[in-house]
Parts: structure tokens; C-alpha cells; sequence
């Protein structure tokens, strides 16, 4: 069956002409056949040549691109896309005996707009961020099945919070394949994390922080570590592997509180350098001590996730790094992110500035921070670019 045509206003095909990955509603002139949320179509400028492939969807991006090229959109389709990103981690060396955890599939960055797929062991968490990519989930499980067959055994399915619209998701869903028994125990260069896919955050960890993990551990040695935002624990593990003196993890979740203090007992058991905290962050450093910590680790989840409030957003990081550098103690190191996408690198920039200049403290940048490799930025979408971060070093007030 020939899929529905949908053509745009005239100069609306410019963007595609630069390849980026979405339709906005505003472009569309007119639909030729019939379509329903998540069908293929193809895309047509105003004097009838072809653009694109994609599933449309209601909403402000009326159609999310899959190719440039006049293909079918079948099994081998989707077989071929994730062999080719799973051939660039391989180029990466992520597959080691040592790391057996992450990303397979980032969206936009691996041409499969509104797709996420996350390797913990032996399971792939699938997360369907389109009502396309829902719709093609065992088409995508069985691809997945075919090239990654010697790696993962389980498949589950994690979209309830993440589709555009009121998707039923019958009880089958959970684990579109499931051949082995599921271990939550992954490891992350050389580290044991525990991971809950099916209740916890994301489709269950961070993986885009890995190699700034990694890094955070060069500079824990002998310090006083502070990690806000906790969550399951990860930069407080690598601290303690670090050399910590001593690291306490504040998270507002009580069940993030929980994992952390597994995950900490999995590596270090016995060890009382660590000491977890239930607690708001903006409440736990207000009461903290000056000069306290000389490390700390702002991870916050997404202030913005619209750009209605991205004016708000930006104050709450200003507010929040200006506590942090406040309280970090003379010659202190501070990692400190941004998830959020709608907040540019300058405008995150601009708000840790500020922090800076209330305060008073001299602030040096050490390093820019991104995402991690495994989460490809398409150079046709830059928005594809969320983790914003700078490794800063505070030193005494002006």
C-alpha cells in the first residue's frame, strides 16, 4: 500500500534540504490519502519532488524524518539503522568485559527520531518517544534481536511516560522478548550499578555521564565530595573509587536514596566514608556549613523542558550554582550540568556567570562538558545536544 503524501507551503523545504529531522505542523500545506498518528508518509515540497520519509504525528512536529531517500520503511530498514549504530560502538570500545552498559540508539543522532535504546547486560530498554516508533516496537525488536542476538537475551519495553499521546499499552508490552533471566547488575568501567529499568527514571540510568564519571574521580582524591541529585549514586561510587575523604549523596527521593546506598555497599561494603541524605537540595545547602566540601556535583534534572519556562529555568541554575559556590570551600572543584534541551551552552553559560559574580568567588572554567559518545550529536540537529556542563575551579572572593 502506497504511503499518503503530504506536501508543504512553498519555501517550507528548506530545512529538509539541510536534512533536518522534523516537520513542523506551520510547513504543511495539504495531505494527499489518508493517515492516522504514527503512519509512514512521504514529504513533498510545494512543486511536487520528493524530500523525505517519516511518521507523522499531531502536534507542533507534525512528521519526524527517518530517511532522506525514497525507501519502504520494513524489517531490513530498521535492521540496517541499527547496525550501523551499533558498528559505532563497537568503534568507540564500549563493548569491554569492564562496561556492559550503553546507548544503542539516540534518536535524532542515530537517523531514528523519536527512538532511545539503552544496553544494561544482557537487556535492551526500548523507549518510544513518537507514536511511530510505538506502533514499529516489535519491528524494531526483532532488528534488534537480529544484530545484537549474541549480546542481549531480553528486550523491555519503556514508554508509558514518553509517547505524545494516549497510547494503550497492553500488558505484553513490558518485555517485547524475554529469553533469559533479567541481572540489574551492570557494570560501568569496572564499577557494579544497580539498574531499575522499570520504575526508575529515564529507562533506568544515566549513561550519558559515563566518561564524566570517569573524569570526576581524577579530582576526588583526598576531597570532601557533595552529590546533589544523587539519583542512583554513580559520580558518588567513582568519588569513593576516586580517593574521597568523605562523600555524602542528597537526593529528594527516598527510593534514589536507597539505590544509592546499594550501589555504594556493591563496591565499597563497609565503608563509611559515605553517608546518604533525604533531603531538597536548595534546604541541604542552605544549612551547610562553609567551606564544608571541596568537591561538589550539581546534576539536576530538567529545569526546562519548554521554552515557556526557559526564563525560570535559568534563574533556578543561577540560584543553584550561586549556593554551591557559596558554600565550596577555597581552591574547590565544581561539576555542574544542565539536561535540560531547551537551555542553550550560552545560556547556561550566562547563568553560572552569574552565580559567579553574585557570589564574588573567582571562577575559572577547567573544561567544557557534553554528552557522552555513545549519545551522537546530528550535526543537522543541533538540538540533539541536551547536557550542557563546566568543570569549574572557585577560589577565594575577589
Amino acid at each position: 500500500m502506497p504511503y499518503a503524501k503530504i506536501y508543504l507551503n512553498a519555501g517550507k523545504e528548506e530545512s529538509l534540504k539541510r536534512f533536518h529531522p522534523w516537520v513542523f505542523s506551520g510547513a504543511v500545506n495539504h495531505i494527499e490519502g489518508r493517515t492516522t498518528e504514527g503512519d509512514i508518509v512521504e514529504i513533498y515540497d510545494s512543486k511536487g519532488n520528493y524530500l523525505a520519509t517519516g511518521h507523522c504525528q499531531i502536534g507542533s512536529i507534525a512528521v519526524r524524518i527517518l530517511s532522506f531517500r525514497k525507501e519502504k520503511i520494513d524489517g531490513n530498514f530498521w535492521k540496517q539503522r541499527i547496525e550501523s549504530a551499533f558498528q559505532l560502538r563497537q568503534n568507540l570500545g564500549l563493548l569491554r568485559t569492564d562496561n556492559n552498559t550503553f546507548r544503542l540508539i539516540h534518536g535524532e543522532g542515530d537517523n531514528l527520531s523519536g527512538l532511545i535504546v539503552d544496553i544494561y547486560g544482557n537487556t535492551a530498554v526500548v523507549q518510544a518517544h513518537s507514536p511511530g516508533m510505538h506502533i514499529a516496537r516489535m519491528e524494531i525488536a526483532e532488528a534488534l534481536k537480529t544484530v545484537l542476538g549474541n549480546i542481549i537475551q531480553n528486550i523491555y519495553y519503556k514508554s508509558e511516560s514518553t509517547l505524545p499521546f494516549n497510547a494503550k499499552l497492553d500488558a505484553e508490552d513490558d518485555y517485547l522478548f524475554r529469553e533469559q533471566s533479567v541481572s540489574d547488575i551492570v557494570v560501568e568501567n569496572r564499577l557494579k550499578l544497580k539498574v531499575d529499568w522499570q520504575r526508575g527514571q529515564k529507562t533506568g540510568f544515566f549513561v550519558d555521564q559515563r566518561e564524566n564519571r570517569l573524569l570526576l574521580e581524577q579530582f576526588a582524591h583526598n576531597r570532601s565530595v557533595l552529590n546533589m541529585f544523587c539519583y542512583t549514586g554513580g559520580f558518588s561510587c567513582f568519588a569513593m573509587r576516586g580517593g574521597a575523604a568523605l562523600v555524602h549523596s542528597v537526593d529528594s527521593s527516598a527510593k534514589a536514596i536507597d539505590l544509592t546506598n546499594e550501589n555504594v555497599a556493591l563496591n565499597f561494603p563497609s565503608d563509611t566514608r559515605h553517608q546518604a541524605f533525604t533531603e531538597d537540595a536548595f534546604d541541604f545547602l542552605e544549612k551547610t556549613e562553609k567551606g564544608k566540601y571541596d568537591l561538589i556535583i550539581l546534576d539536576p534534572p530538567a529545569f526546562a523542558k519548554h521554552r515557556k519556562v526557559l526564563k525560570n529555568a535559568l534563574q533556578g541554575y543561577k540560584k543553584l550554582n550561586a549556593a554551591a559556590m557559596e558554600k565550596i570551600r577555597e581552591g574547590g572543584i565544581l561539576f555542574t550540568f544542565s539536561c535540560s534541551q531547551v537551555v542553550s551552552k550560552e545560556d547556561f553559560r550566562l547563568a553560572v556567570f552569574s552565580a559567579a559574580a553574585q557570589t564574588g568567588r573567582r571562577v575559572k572554567i577547567l573544561k567544557q562538558l557534553t554528552q557522552q559518545a555513545d549519545h551522537p550529536i546530528n550535526i543537522y540537529h543541533p538540538e540533539s545536544e541536551y547536557i550542557k556542563g563546566l568543570l569549574l575551579y572557585v577560589e577565594q572572593e575577589r
